[in-house]
């Protein structure tokens, strides 16, 4: 009887690799949290309004939805009041593997992940109001108020599975990410807009450290609490907004 031959399993060394990369924005971006109004709503509806009921509440409060997109910390001795989710860039960078030849989506969603559930954004915030497509059949228009930050920065920590990845495919892949993708709202990924595009810069860019220098915790929560107009049409709205609440109810909108 033919003895059987023992298969030896060598099983490869699994290690992580880590890079720390400096971000700068290249493109403005829109912040797209979502308020704590809608979620109220989501966890328990009001149900339809009535003609009478839509004639005494307001559609739209600008400043509240322009402080309710905002992603922020509660810790007020951090460098930051915005933070961004850090699944964002990992995401960025799988989509950003579609159009990489050798590179799968898939695979760099197992093997590869950003440090920590959210990432400090420097940069100081605007009112941004623009016109909107709903998602229904019709695709009705409608004016949607959002925080943007015209120049923007941060810092993140990518961690990803060796040997199945090197190093320089990461920063070739997050590279890729902030010319193709981007992040938040209107971005390049969607095809329409351009928003939420970056580059990755060294430590010691003068324009990273100018953002970071000036667009702080502080200077963030005094953007929040009386912001600047983005640009005329948001100013316009905004005034004529201010204005038509005064009309009908005597009062401006509330700060």
């Amino acid at each position: 009887m033919a003895k059987q031959r023992k298969t030896e399993v060598n099983i490869l060394e699994i290690t992580q690799g880590k890079i720390t990369f400096f971000i700068r924005g290249q493109t403005p971006l829109i912040l797209n949290s979502m308020s704590q109004k809608a979620m109220h709503e989501l966890l328990m509806p009001k149900g339809r309004k009535t003609a009478a009921d839509k004639a005494q509440s307001l559609k739209h409060n600008p400043l509240e939805e322009y402080r309710g997109s905002v992603y922020r910390t509660r810790q007020n001795d951090a460098p930051t009041r915005l933070v961004f989710p850090s699944s964002a860039f990992k995401k960025s960078m799988g989509t950003a593997a579609l159009d990489i030849p050798g590179a799968k989506k898939a695979q760099i969603g197992r093997l590869v992940w950003v440090v920590g559930d959210t990432v400090e954004v420097y940069g100081v915030p605007q009112l941004f109001m623009s016109v909107v497509r709903s998602a229904d059949m019709n695709h009705t228009p409608d004016v949607r108020t959002r925080a943007i930050l015209p120049e923007w920065a941060c810092r993140i920590t990518v961690q990803f599975v060796k040997p199945a990845i090197n190093e320089q495919s990461i920063c070739n892949l997050l590279a890729a990410a902030g010319v193709t993708v981007g992040i938040g709202d209107f971005r390049q990924e969607k095809g329409a807009g351009n928003y939420g595009q970056f580059q990755l810069v060294s430590d010691n860019d003068k324009d990273y450290a100018r953002i970071v220098k000036t667009g702080g915790l502080k200077a963030q929560d005094a953007a929040l609490e009386d912001p600047e107009m983005y640009d005329i049409e948001t100013e316009q709205l905004y005034t004529w907004f201010n204005a038509e609440m005064m009309r009908r109810t005597g009062k401006r909108e509330a700060a």
